[in-house]
């Protein structure tokens, strides 16, 4: 599947919608208060970053980026988004950490940014957005010094089959890639259900396989490839949320994968 402009289109403009919101709904009091919200499976599969320049692509208001920041690695943010990164910059400021935010698409970034990276990092929600898996494996690749390190936490592809609307276990998409799937608008937004939003959205599924075999065929040799019956947000109507703060499905409908984590390197 060749990259998709008007999908990038359509998408930048939900993104730049939203930011405003979600600069209201995310919770950063941990990051203000000297903390994070980083996840404790993810800080362990990363391990020690301190000192490490790492590059974070797709980084919305930048939590995350500011995240790593904190456990010690030098930060570059990316994302298409310019109201995106406005939080960002604020919240780096008022934060007291140092961060470098980009704005350019994804596969423009060659065009802004020229140098590598020793850990390449993305996560969660955003391989939907990608519309040539491909093109983003060679990216990842790209910017990834010699020994360097790419690390994915991402909801599992196989869950995405599933009707998020329905109670039970519903199968409503393809597994397999068939072009883009259109959210419409006066949807309810995902960090703050009282918001509807104005633009639609265009995503698109990509089996593990494919997300697998991109990083492969652009020449990284997987070092892992994890996968969990948790995940962070209320997916599913049916899931539960446990101690941990994690959701995951009632015992009667366990037994999916609802979230996978992968780390590569390039030699």
């Amino acid at each position: 599947m060749a990259r998709d402009f008007e999908a990038e289109r359509v998408n930048l403009r939900h993104w730049d919608e939203v930011a405003p919101v979600h600069g209201q709904a995310y919770d950063t009091s941990a990051l203000l208060s000297g903390g994070h919200r980083l996840d404790p499976v993810q800080v362990a599969e990363l391990g020690d970053i301190r000192g490490k320049r790492l590059l974070h692509l797709q980084c919305h208001i930048g939590t995350d980026t500011l995240a790593l920041a904190r456990l010690g690695a030098s930060v570059t943010g990316v994302d298409f988004s310019g109201r995106s990164l406005e939080i960002a910059r604020d919240l780096s400021a008022r934060t007291g950490l140092p961060a470098r935010f980009v704005e350019s698409p994804l596969f423009d970034l060659q065009g802004v940014l020229d140098e590598t990276f020793d850990i390449v990092y993305t996560s969660i929600g955003v391989l939907c957005w990608i519309s040539d898996i491909d093109m983003w494996g060679r990216l990842v690749a790209r910017y990834l010094a010699p020994g360097g390190t790419f690390y994915i936490m991402e909801s599992h592809p196989f869950m995405n089959v599933f009707d998020d609307e329905a109670d039970g276990l519903r199968v409503r998409n393809a597994y397999f890639p068939s072009g883009p799937v259109e959210w419409p608008a006066d949807f309810p937004d995902y960090a703050d259900g009282s918001y509807l939003t104005k633009n639609p959205m265009l995503e698109f599924q990509w089996p593990l396989s494919r997300i697998a075999g991109a990083l492969i065929d652009a020449g990284l040799s997987i070092r892992f490839l994890h996968e969990f019956d948790f995940i962070h947000w209320k997916a599913l109507p049916a899931m539960v949320c446990g101690e941990d703060g994690m959701w995951r499905l009632p015992e009667a409908l366990a037994g999916i994968p609802l979230l996978f984590s992968l780390k590569a390197e390039k030699p």
